[in-house]
């Protein structure tokens, strides 16, 4: 039996963009997702098979994914959608990908590890832009300093967000912001050890962010002291705002009200903005010298 590449969450922004992409290349995976009217839309306009189930039932997904030798995951919020997905790849034998960048889900996903390698799966979430260009960042400085014990990373980008990222940064804002210290995810505020860095464009102020690196950047160089930054916005004044934001997003209606409106007006960017799009990835180390 031949295996195939599937796609799941297929009727996503992200999802129908590698889609888009696979089929110039010549290639045909699986288009597959929970909604039959907008999976089987995309499948049929871009001449691929698609295939209709959700994640409420393990052995079923594993059962559709039999004849799957990977799967790239762009089902949100991956905090629901991920688990599910995973478990059902290591009982199906198929390799597991996503494009998330939750830190939640990479700490879930390494739980996992035990499983996933008894079962010979690969399990490798954000294989997008988080956390791929930044893990390199980490090896590359682990390289020039071996015995690095602070490592802090950042990026600046001018890209318009997906309706999916800009929903994941709502379940996040609820989360509050995260650094590592002394090999322990610790949360801190949003004015925490604020910094001028010069990402390549000149010295902008730079706050943190509770990126994917926190874990995955942690696993690969064994530094236990990470920090990920990125431009400032809201000036000094939404160091202050941010607790406020921050619990209002724990409240689930109102975190359900925004997933909504960001469902609605959200749209990602055109082709033109992704064309004209970039992102400066920096990157320092320190040892206890």
């Amino acid at each position: 039996m031949t295996k195939q590449w599937m796609i799941y969450g297929a009727n996503g922004y992200s999802a129908q963009l590698a889609a888009q992409k696979a089929v110039k290349q010549g290639l045909k995976p699986i288009l597959a997702g929970r909604n039959q009217q907008a999976v089987t839309a995309v499948a049929d306009r871009l001449g691929l098979s698609a295939r209709i189930f959700d994640l409420s039932d393990i052995d079923l997904v594993a059962e559709r994914l039999s004849d799957v030798a990977v799967v790239s995951h762009c089902a949100g919020p991956f905090s629901v959608t991920a688990g599910p997905m995973m478990r059902a790849c290591i009982q199906s034998g198929t390799h597991y990908t996503d494009i998330t960048g939750e830190i939640d889900v990479f700490e879930a996903q390494q739980a996992l590890h035990g499983d996933a390698k008894r079962a010979r799966v690969v399990l490798c979430s954000g294989v997008g832009f988080d956390v791929i260009p930044t893990d390199c960042m980490a090896h590359y400085l682990q390289q020039a300093l071996p015995d690095a014990t602070e490592l802090a990373l950042g990026f600046q980008g001018n890209m318009a967000l997906s309706p999916g990222t800009a929903s994941t940064m709502v379940e996040q804002l609820g989360q509050g912001m995260k650094v590592r210290r002394n090999g322990k995810l610790v949360s801190v505020g949003r004015g925490f050890e604020m910094r001028r860095i010069d990402f390549g464009k000149g010295q902008r102020l730079a706050s943190i962010i509770p990126w994917g690196d926190l874990s995955t950047a942690y696993w690969q160089t064994g530094i236990p002291n990470i920090t990920v930054y990125t431009p400032h916005s809201g000036g000094k004044a939404g160091n202050y705002v941010f607790p406020l934001i921050k619990n209002m997003m724990k409240i689930p209606l109102l975190q359900r009200l925004a997933k909504s409106r960001i469902k609605a007006k959200v749209k990602g960017p055109s082709e033109t903005v992704r064309a004209a799009g970039d992102s400066l990835i920096w990157g320092e180390v320190r040892n206890a010298a």
